[in-house]
């Protein structure tokens, strides 16, 4: 009998500590299983706090990010565009070179705009007849006035009327100064090329450095005028 109450005892030893270990084995395992499955919710979410890229160690922070889209969001503020147009043709033109050089746009508006009657060329005592008759004729200019401050190289624009420039365009050119600029003409017409208008307004104007100018037609595409654009650099 005392044999069998220590072999008893022992057996009794065993199983508690086999018990014992089991537990351990369930409460250790316990937290991994949470873990992974709030891992999982988190992805699903969109709510995990680990960075989906690393940050790249050459990116600029974000005050330097700032001054960069400042410095290159106005590529072509140096340039503006100017031009007169009475029946939108000119005026379709203008926008497609601001387009491609980024460039401002300023219109010149007539005081006293322009009717049809008054563009009538084949009637000799029309209001735009007269004026072309008459180089001295300044008609006045009706928008308000531009600043060329900051401004490096000026398209300006026109129709041809009579083989010559709008007597507004001259109005324009000698109420401002051009020093330090370059101007480029450009004018539109159904056949008559720019003829002598250019050197007109460079004479009129007395100052900046005047390049030769370009006739468009009516149907001018921006690639041809992106080309042209191109053959001036």
């Amino acid at each position: 009998m005392k044999k069998i109450i220590p072999i008893f005892l022992s057996v009794v030893l065993l199983l508690m500590l086999s018990a014992c270990g089991s537990t351990g084995t369930t409460e250790n395992n316990t937290p991994a299983v949470s873990e992974t499955s709030q891992t999982e919710t988190e992805k699903e979410n969109g709510n995990s706090s680990a960075p989906e890229e690393t940050p790249d160690a050459s990116e600029p922070d974000q005050e330097s990010s700032s001054e960069a889209q400042t410095d290159t969001s106005e590529p072509g503020k140096d340039v503006l565009v100017v031009y007169f147009s009475a029946t939108g043709t000119t005026k379709g033109v203008a926008e497609k070179i601001a387009a491609i050089t980024g460039g401002d746009l300023y219109e010149i508006k007539a005081a006293q705009e322009y009717t049809e009657a008054d563009l009538n060329w084949n009637d000799s005592s029309s209001r735009s007849t007269k004026e072309q008759n008459d180089s001295s004729v300044r008609p006045e200019i009706g928008s308000e006035a531009v600043s060329f401050d900051g401004y490096t190289t000026i398209y300006i624009g026109y129709p041809i009327w009579w083989g010559e420039e709008p007597r507004i365009m001259d109005t324009f050119v000698e109420s401002y100064s051009f020093d330090g600029i370059t101007v480029i003409p450009f004018c539109t017409s159904s056949s008559s090329g720019i003829g002598r208008s250019g050197k007109n307004l460079a004479d009129n104007a007395g100052s900046g450095n005047w390049l030769d100018g370009q006739r468009f037609g009516a149907g001018a595409s921006e690639t041809d005028i992106s080309s042209w654009i191109d053959s001036l650099q």
